[in-house]
Formats: structure tokens, C-alpha cells, sequence
């Protein structure tokens, strides 16, 4: 059968080497779809199209730099309506980097190619939240990712939960094996109304549940959606990208383009993909742990389907057990193929003894990129991400440090009716997280309440989270030169206040009991104006318009409730 297979082939390239079927629109940081004719295959025949052949696309931008990008065997090049499981079509998603004309050539391993030509790249019209507005989001060595086309820092404000959120009953062959709650599948139904007209859906109205879904949360100001690609005998037991949940070397793609359908939508509402590729109960299900060929395979069907999107991090593995080496070679390999070079993280154990376990040995490691944390206590939030910050830049590879879940799994945040005032998520998680100069958070739905991290169906559940983070990424982004400022809470020597510095400039005081706080400044004249996180609105006056330095002043009073929270800013006058 391969023989047969290899030489169809092999007489296709001799009739020379034709061009790409090119789809989407040919702009800076858009889509670009290349579809070639390539070796007749099935998911599940022989030869295999996921082992037996491995199709790169190299494309050189027009001052000659080359990029590499793994394509994949897409069946009759529309399974996400057809169902197909079969077909002669191959694809390469490709995002240009640059604008003018590019070359392309597609190479399947030992045999050839099976497809070259050219491309001529226009600048993107996308504005707003459209990552296609900004470009790729990329690690460039400091506390936050930064949009290669706009320039701007991204400051997460995410949905950590439903972990299994591609759980849906609309995408092809998914279902529930077992898990938490064995005959449980999301359809996301409070969010249909959600879905609006142009919004994309597929097989004849199907998707509508959890395109709304995101619809929502972007609407809500949410930015990035953290999920797992495989959960096998996890917490759900519902998510895998294979055609079985134990056949490792056979990817269903129906269901993975109806994937890419929903991951697109998100890209263009401005909502980062946190691609979790394993939890703990199977985080030694390929290979056992060992970077082999399952775990490959793995990783490099991710990459060549998804690696595309402009926002997009990877996540080792929740929860990690790995060890130290295996989570180094695994990143250096998912580095190794993704053209892109987005960030490649770990989530660990809610402990600082499991913090030092896991993340200790990685400090400094050039492939490895940053923390997805979780921990347990709320009184060290602060302290326990301000240190991570500050050890992986003394060891010289200054790393992406977000908070991606809250307390233990039975609890994390509760609905907003058993909750409405949400000061306690306020003041231990997102102030301190933000205050600490962290990346960001995502909010965790513990296993205690209604709308959890497995059977989540309305996220209107938490919209009181939802609101409160906005907020606080909104002051940050309004009036804070916050990937200048680091943590200083030194300055102030006010029991629990929070100070973020740009030394002789600007420094943000958060007060997470009320009432005042007193801040060490230079010689100078500094503004003191106040911002409201409960409510949030325009800045205001307070007690005490100006201080003067150098020495330790008090920033006088806020101007409303002294038992809530507030933020003081305090800034230089020229």
C-alpha cells in the first residue's frame, strides 16, 4: 500500500510542481491558507498520513528570511462540514509576518515537492481588538508578551475555567468516557442568543452555543480562555484530538477544523488561546513523559494546525508531574517547530514546596518561557509571584509569571449569587496579582459550586469577575506605564499596601485594607489622585492633592468608603 502511495507521489511531482489552492485574505497577520494535492489517504488506513508523512512548508519573505511551518493532511479539505475522514487534500495555515511578495514551497520528507509559487502580502484594514490589528503576540525577555505589529504589552484578564471548554457537543466524535461527570457534554445553551448573524457556525447552524460563549466573554472584556487539548482519564475524560481517546497516532480532523472554526472567531475578538496539551492524571500518557514519538507527533499536529493563531501560549501541562528534564525537552521541541516562537509555560501544584520542585530547575532555561500558577493561600499570592519574577530575571531569562488558579479545586471563585461583593477576589487575587507586576490572571471555578470547572455552561455566573477585572486592566492600561514599573512595596511602610514604581516618575500605592498609606518619594512634586477598584470611573481627588520629597509622605485620604480598597497614583509634576 505505501509503495502504491509513494509512487502516485512521486509521478505527481514529475508532472512538475503546481501551485497552492490560496485561500483567505492575503494581509499582514492574517490567515493564509495554502491547499495542496498530495498522497490519497484516510485517518485510518494504511499507509497513515500522521506517521507515514511529514509535509513542511517553507516560506521566504521578501528580504529572504525563511520560516518553516508544519502542514498537516486535511481530507477532502472541508471535513468541518463534510465529516470527511478521507481525501487527497493537504494544508498549511500560515500567518505573513511582513508585507510584499513571499515564495512558498511544500516538501513531504525523502519524496519531494508537491507544491511551490508565490504570495503578495498587503497590510492588514483590522483594527480594534482584532489580533490581526496587532500582530503576533511574542516573548520578548520581559514581563509581558508584546504584539510584533503594534508594539503594545498584553496584560491578561482570563476564563481559567471550563478547563474541558472543547468538551462541546457539536464538535464531531466528542463525548464523555468518564471523568467527574461521565455523561456530561457542554452546549453552552444560555449563550445561543449570543451568537449573531455572521458569526461563523458549521454543519447546518451547529456551534452557535459556544461561538456566543465567546462572544460574551469578549464583551466582558475577558482576553484569554485557558483549555486542555487532551484530558484522558483527567477530571473531564472528554477532550482528545485523536479518533480514540487511546489511539495516539490517528487525529480526527473533522473535529480539529471545527476547532480551528472556534479558535479563528476568539483571534478575531481578542481572546488569547492558553493551549493546555496535558493535565496530571495523563501527563505521562505519551511516551511516559519521554519526549518519543507519540508526544512528537502530538505536539507537531498542535503546531501545524494551531500555531498560527497571533495569540496563542502553550501550557505543558497542568498540574505537573513531569520532571525537570522531560518539561526542558519538551519545550525545546515545541520551539524547535513552531515558526512563531510563542511562549511555551507550565502549570504546577498549589504549594510553594511543589513551586520549587518544578519551576527551580527551569530558571534560566533559554526554551522555557514562564509560570502558570496556582496557589493555594491567599496571604502569599503577592509575595509568591513577585518572587518568581524576580528569580527567573536575576537567573537572565526574565519570565511570563501569570496566577491561573485560586485556592484548591473544591473552591476557586464562586458564582456571583453566592458572592456579589467579590472585595475578598478583589483584594488576595487580582490586585495582588497585577500589583505584583505579573503577566496576569485567569479565575478557576471550584468543584463546590454550580457552573464549575467541568460543567460550566453560562459564564453570566461570574459576571461580577468578569467586571472587576475589566476594570483593573483598564486602569493599567489607562494610566500606567506598567511594563516600566516593578514591584517596590519597600516604599511604603504601611502594613499590606502594594507599590508598583517607575522610580521618579510614577507609583501606583494599593490600599487592600482602606483608609491610608505612606509612601517613600525623591525630591520632587508628585500629584496624588485615586481610583476606585470596586466601582472604577475617572480618577479623583482625595485629602491630600500633592506631596513633596524626598522622604516619607502620606498619599492623605480617599474620597470615599475608608473600609474598601483603593488605589492611590501618585505622580511627578514637571
Amino acid at each position: 500500500m505505501r509503495s502504491v502511495a509513494v509512487f502516485a507521489l512521486l509521478s505527481l511531482v514529475a508532472c512538475g510542481t503546481p501551485e497552492a489552492d490560496v485561500s483567505g485574505e492575503l494581509k499582514l497577520w492574517h490567515t493564509v491558507t495554502l491547499t495542496f494535492d498530495g498522497p490519497e489517504a484516510s485517518e485510518t488506513g494504511d499507509p497513515n498520513p500522521f506517521t507515514d508523512y511529514e509535509l513542511n512548508v517553507t516560506f521566504t519573505s521578501p528580504t529572504g528570511v525563511e520560516m518553516v511551518v508544519p502542514a498537516f493532511f486535511a481530507a477532502d479539505g472541508n471535513a468541518a462540514e463534510t465529516g470527511a475522514t478521507s481525501g487527497d487534500q493537504w494544508r498549511a495555515r500560515w500567518t505573513p509576518t511582513a508585507v510584499g511578495e513571499w515564495s512558498y514551497r511544500a516538501e513531504i520528507t525523502d519524496l519531494g515537492a508537491i507544491g511551490a509559487g508565490k504570495v503578495s502580502i498587503e497590510a492588514s484594514d483590522k483594527t480594534g481588538a482584532d489580533f490581526r490589528a496587532r500582530g503576533m503576540l511574542n516573548d520578548v525577555n520581559e514581563r509581558y508578551p508584546v504584539f510584533a505589529g503594534s508594539g503594545e504589552r498584553f496584560l491578561k484578564s482570563g476564563a481559567d475555567s471550563p478547563e474541558n471548554f472543547l468538551a462541546f457537543a457539536d464538535f464531531d466524535d466528542t463525548a464523555a468516557e468518564g471523568g467527574k461527570f461521565p455523561d456530561f457534554l457542554h452546549r453552552y445553551e444560555p449563550h445561543v442568543g449570543d451568537w449573531r448573524e455572521g458569526d461563523p457556525s458549521w454543519q447546518g447552524g451547529k456551534g452557535k452555543g459556544i461561538i456566543g460563549a465567546l462572544n460574551y466573554l469578549a464583551s466582558e472584556g475577558v482576553n484569554s480562555i485557558y483549555f486542555l487539548t487532551q484530558n484522558v482519564d483527567g477530571d473531564g475524560d472528554d477532550v482528545w484530538p485523536w479518533i480514540r481517546s487511546d489511539e495516539f497516532t490517528r487525529f480526527d480532523v473533522s473535529k480539529l477544523a471545527q476547532w480551528e472554526i472556534v479558535f479563528e472567531h476568539a483571534d478575531r475578538l481578542g481572546i488569547q488561546l492558553h493551549v493546555l496539551t496535558a493535565e496530571t492524571e495523563n501527563d505521562r500518557l505519551l511516551d511516559g513523559g519521554e519526549l518519543g514519538p507519540n508526544r512528537k507527533l502530538y505536539y507537531r499536529e498542535l503546531v501545524a494546525r494551531f500555531a498560527h493563531h497571533r495569540a496563542l501560549q502553550w501550557n505543558l501541562g497542568e498540574e505537573t508531574k513531569n520532571t525537570p528534564d522531560q518539561l526542558k525537552a519538551h519545550s525545546e521541541y515545541i520551539h524547535s517547530i513552531d515558526a512563531y516562537d510563542h511562549p511555551v509555560v507550565v502549570h504546577t501544584f498549589s504549594v510553594p514546596e511543589r513551586h520549587e520542585e518544578t519551576y527551580a530547575p527551569l530558571l534560566g532555561y533559554e526554551w522555557f518561557d514562564g509560570a502558570s500558577m496556582q496557589i493555594r493561600d491567599d496571604p502569599i499570592v503577592h509575595e509568591t509571584l513577585v518572587s518568581w519574577i524576580r528569580r527567573s530575571g536575576e537567573a537572565g531569562h526574565q519570565w511570563i509569571v501569570c496566577f491561573d488558579e485560586q485556592r484548591t479545586g473544591r473552591d476557586g471563585v464562586a458564582p456571583d449569587d453566592m458572592d456579589d461583593s467579590r472585595q475578598d477576589e478583589r483584594v488576595d487575587h487580582l490586585w495582588a496579582t497585577y500589583m505584583a507586576g505579573a503577566a496576569g490572571i485567569e479565575w478557576y471555578f471550584g468543584y463546590e459550586f454550580p457552573h464549575d470547572d467541568i460543567t460550566l455552561e453560562d459564564f453570566r455566573t461570574r459576571e461580577g469577575v468578569w467586571r472587576m477585572t475589566r476594570l483593573a486592566r483598564e486602569f493599567f492600561e489607562e494610566h500606567l506605564p506598567y511594563w516600566e514599573m516593578e514591584s517596590a512595596d519597600e516604599l511604603s511602610p504601611t502594613d499590606g499596601a502594594y507599590v508598583l514604581a517607575k522610580k521618579l516618575e510614577a507609583y501606583a500605592v494599593y490600599i487592600p485594607k482602606g483608609g491610608t498609606a505612606e509612601l517613600e518619594v525623591p525630591e520632587g512634586e508628585y500629584r496624588v489622585r485615586w481610583f476606585d477598584p470596586a466601582a472604577g470611573g475617572e480618577l479623583q481627588s482625595g485629602s491630600t492633592p500633592t506631596i513633596s520629597g524626598p522622604g516619607v509622605r502620606s498619599v492623605g485620604n480617599a474620597p470615599g468608603d475608608r473600609g474598601q480598597d483603593w488605589l492611590a497614583l501618585v505622580e511627578a509634576l514637571e
